[in-house]
């Protein structure tokens, strides 16, 4: 597997610092989103108790709560901040946790919905074991996260700059099949599609990238601010890339829906206290 490390608190840092604004600034978030539940129409269920984890603010929640009128919905985010900004709305409820840590009980969900949290989870093993602990059998995970060519371009005009890491690397299509695999989940099913931004500069796609809460985890990142040197060789590099006078930005994105695992074969989890799935109200 693609294996990295990233460092929680810089992850948190930049969630904290985008929450306020965050349904206005993640632009490239909310296409992603559209297209993640349109694909929800091809699973035939009907929930009682939806999970989006990696909530954000919670505006999937709002999309989800109208397409599965009965269900309860649980908004769970590792920022205080975005679960602050959840809207207070009837069958809606957030939660500030780690999704390698959920204080959830073991096969209490029917359909986990996760839109661009794994790029955020160093330990992919870990976080697809609770996925799979927590939804019950014949549940479904249907989520998107970003390929190892998310953001190429900037990757490459940064490696013209200097020898610090500036981009994850993200965790390919098939390391993902395979840990879905490992985690317990049956039958995964993935496809993978190129999401074009553009840009009149580079500097507009780095506010895009804060305002999503994308500020660098990897430890082995510059520490500081880059300075207006490094940002000018930056941008001139990155014009290599103009296409009909435009800056491109590419990102990877990776789709894939699972079954929660057969009746028996639910993994479990002790020592962990655990929220009443009664309390998440549904109808």
């Amino acid at each position: 597997m693609n294996e990295y490390r990233l460092e929680k608190s810089r992850v948190l840092q930049g969630f904290e610092r985008a929450a306020p604004d965050y349904e206005a600034n993640a632009v490239v978030v909310r296409e992603i989103r559209a297209r993640l539940l349109e694909r929800l129409d091809y699973l035939a269920i009907d929930p009682k108790v939806v999970l989006d984890l990696g909530a954000a603010s919670g505006f999937s929640a709002l999309k989800l709560s109208k397409r599965y009128p009965r269900a309860g919905i649980l908004c769970l985010d590792i920022a205080p901040a975005m679960i602050a900004a959840v809207p207070a709305a009837d069958r809606i409820r957030g939660m500030c946790a780690d999704a390698a840590a959920m204080p959830l009980p073991d096969a209490s969900v029917d359909l986990i919905f996760s839109n661009l949290m794994l790029p955020w989870c160093d330990d992919l093993d870990a976080v697809l074991v609770e996925c799979c602990r927590v939804l019950r059998p014949h549940g479904a995970f249907s989520f998107a996260t970003f390929g190892p060519d998310t953001l190429k371009e900037l990757r490459q005009a940064w490696r013209t700059v200097d020898d610090y890491e500036h981009v994850h690397p993200f965790f390919d299509m098939h390391d993902i099949g395979d840990a879905l695999m490992r985690a317990g989940f049956a039958e995964p099913v993935m496809d993978v599609e190129e999401v074009r931004a553009t840009y009149t500069d580079v500097a507009g796609l780095l506010r895009d990238l804060r305002g999503m809460g994308s500020l660098n985890a990897l430890p082995g990142r510059r520490r500081g601010l880059s300075g207006r040197s490094a940002l000018r060789r930056l941008g001139a590099a990155y014009e290599t890339h103009r296409d009909d006078s435009v800056l491109p930005a590419t990102f990877e994105v990776v789709y894939g829906q699972a079954w929660g695992p057969l009746p028996g074969r639910q993994q479990t989890r002790d020592g962990v206290t655990r929220i009443p799935i009664d309390s998440i109200p549904h109808r």
